[in-house]
């Protein structure tokens, strides 16, 4: 019995595991990540990110609830985006960042995508300053060849 639930979590753990880091899919969506916060969270580009999230989008915060995506923007403009003096900024971890590919009968239609983030506060002629850690995980549809943030889960705020 101990054997076949060994032999069975190393099966589970083949099947649902990351993408190499040389990969095409993880170095696509490494660089999604980056262009996606620098541009959304960092930059405030409001119209990508309404591009960019789902209509359906579901956001779990350890601190701030459950969030759709009206509630997800609003939050946004008014605690990343309203003081240019001093902007929250996200960086991610690089060598946290995982992606597990989604398929449906064999075709990718998603991935999961987890790490490790920092932020920060961006104040004028200062360096950037440590403020938080969390981890995060994010499930992005493949739409019309666009990766569209679904669901995201953030947590472990420090």
């Amino acid at each position: 019995m101990r054997t076949l639930l060994i032999l069975f979590f190393i099966s589970v753990n083949f099947a649902f595991a990351q993408v190499s880091k040389n990969s095409e899919l993880f170095l696509t969506l490494q660089k999604h990540d980056s262009v996606f916060f620098e541009r959304c969270f960092n930059r405030c580009d409001f119209a990508y990110m309404e591009k960019m999230i789902h209509k359906d989008l579901v956001f779990y915060h350890d601190q701030g609830g459950i969030q759709d995506k009206k509630t997800f923007l609003e939050r946004t403009k008014q605690n990343l985006c309203s003081d240019s003096n001093k902007k929250p900024i996200r960086k991610v971890r690089r060598e946290s960042l995982e992606v597990f590919p989604l398929h449906n009968d064999g075709v990718l239609y998603g991935v999961v995508q987890s790490g490790i983030h920092d932020f920060y506060i961006r104040e004028p002629n200062k360096e950037d300053r440590h403020t938080a850690t969390a981890r995060f995980t994010h499930v992005y549809l493949l739409e019309n060849k666009e990766w569209i943030l679904k669901e995201v889960l953030s947590f472990d705020h420090q």
